[in-house]
């Protein structure tokens, strides 16, 4: 962290080095440049007032004290004779126009040394000669880049000061700000994978939304381990009858005297392991319901469509209890990501619940669906005997039995598990007629092709 709050003072800190470099540099040019053109004037003036015999002294005084170290200078008249100064001037670069203007500065070596010069042009009269005398003044360009060293130097000094004071307050505040959170990260490895208490250590109000996010997540974490667990009990608790019957049939079978005996047994064990196969299906259905998935990853079906696949195998159902069974699929055209296989399993348990606890004035069951602006309903009606108020909790618990009428007593809470995995609910509710049950799916899951 502390890296990551440093690289971008780094990055700006270098930033203001190249531009105080680039300032330095800029002001130490302007600086030395004037300074030559000063001199330049000086010569000029001197060699105007003497004809270029002497200098004066405040202008020789400017050539040895200059900022920068000695200026040097050589002064020729129009015809090119040497007027006075040092006998050769740094050579003017070819890249330059020699009469583009008055006054020339240019880099140049002279004697081996780098330089800056000035060549300075200025019409004068000396001794009737007439005409542009031409002025160059030199300086050791070392002793400028001096000058920039020292001013930069002194600006990534007090950077660099800058620099390692924030590394040391972030290091230290980080290291200080955090210790709370190694603290609680410590405490949060010495647990076991089965102490999923919530986290009562004191915390910094910074981090405190954290802690009661995963405080939340711990208990919905054990919410779901203790469902698991009440589960498996219950899961096992049924199964045991049905695999003690299998194993009773199972030893009267083995221990028939006589063929038909042993015929009428049979056919009583492969009764007794089909209703413990059915139980165990049931189970993997209701486990499968209840798992979290991500609506989006089911595939999208078409509601009626899917259904109606249901028809043939639900009318022979109720052919055998001797009721009618009516299927009126209005959602036309109506599609969700939806498990196709839950989905089926949800709505034929709700015809399975009717036909088992229907009572003996059941004669009729109907299935319908239809869209509406707020969501898809799949309704399962019946003119049974319904069932009493006060046993709804009952029959909607896991292996809950309203009546002694067979069955597992997760046929509703299957249903229940499908309707709510797909963000919708279940609804029962009693009439005169019988037993309605409402499956309701939102819109936001379904669209009209």
């Amino acid at each position: 962290m502390t890296l990551i709050i440093l690289t971008p003072l780094m990055v700006i800190s270098l930033g203001l080095g190249v531009l105080t470099l680039n300032d330095a540099n800029a002001r130490a040019n302007d600086r030395f440049d004037r300074s030559l053109l000063s001199i330049a004037l000086a010569i000029s003036r001197d060699t105007a007032l003497s004809g270029g015999d002497a200098l004066s002294p405040k202008t020789l005084s400017l050539l040895g004290d200059t900022s920068g170290g000695p200026v040097f200078y050589h002064v020729y008249a129009p015809n090119g004779a040497y007027v006075t100064g040092y006998a050769t001037p740094p050579v003017l670069p070819k890249t330059l126009d020699q009469n583009e203007q008055a006054q020339i500065y240019y880099d140049a070596i002279y004697r081996t040394l780098p330089v800056r010069a000035l060549r300075y042009v200025d019409a004068m009269s000396i001794e009737g000669l007439s005409g542009d005398f031409t002025f160059t003044v030199w300086q050791d360009i070392a002793l400028r880049n001096s000058f920039v060293r020292d001013i930069t130097q002194r600006t990534f000094g007090i950077i660099a000061i800058i620099i390692t004071a924030l590394a040391l307050s972030v290091w230290f505040g980080v290291r200080v700000g955090l210790r709370p959170l190694h603290d609680l990260q410590d405490a949060i490895s010495q647990r076991s994978s089965r102490e999923l208490n919530e986290i009562q250590r004191a915390v910094p109000v910074e981090v405190k939304g954290v802690v009661q996010t995963l405080n939340s997540l711990l208990s919905e974490l054990r919410a779901t381990l203790r469902a698991k667990d009440e589960f498996i009990s219950n899961a096992a608790h049924q199964l045991r009858n049905p695999i003690a019957g299998v194993l009773a049939m199972s030893e009267a079978v083995r221990s028939a005297k006589t063929l038909s005996d042993m015929k009428t047994r049979s056919e009583d064990l492969v009764l007794a392991a089909q209703d413990a196969s059915d139980l165990a299906n049931s189970l993997l259905a209701f486990e499968r319901a209840i798992s979290p998935r991500e609506i989006a990853d089911f595939p999208i079906v078409v509601i009626d469509e899917l259904l109606g696949e249901l028809e043939n195998n639900a009318q022979i159902r109720a052919a055998d209890h001797d009721i009618t069974l009516e299927f009126d699929l209005g959602a036309t055209g109506c599609v969700l990501h939806a498990d196709p296989v839950l989905l089926q399993q949800g709505v034929l348990n709700l015809i399975d619940n009717a036909l088992c606890h229907g009572g003996a004035k059941l004669t009729k069951i109907s299935l319908k669906t239809r869209a509406t602006p707020a969501a898809i309903q799949v309704t399962v009606a019946d003119d049974g005997i319904g069932i009493p108020p006060d046993k709804l909790d009952i029959a909607t618990a896991r292996f809950g039995q309203v009546s002694l009428s067979g069955g597992s007593g997760l046929g509703l809470p299957i249903s229940i598990a499908v309707a709510e995995s797909l963000g919708g609910d279940l609804t029962l509710s009693n009439s005169q007629n019988g037993l309605t049950i409402v499956m309701t799916l939102p819109t936001s899951l379904a669209r009209q092709v």
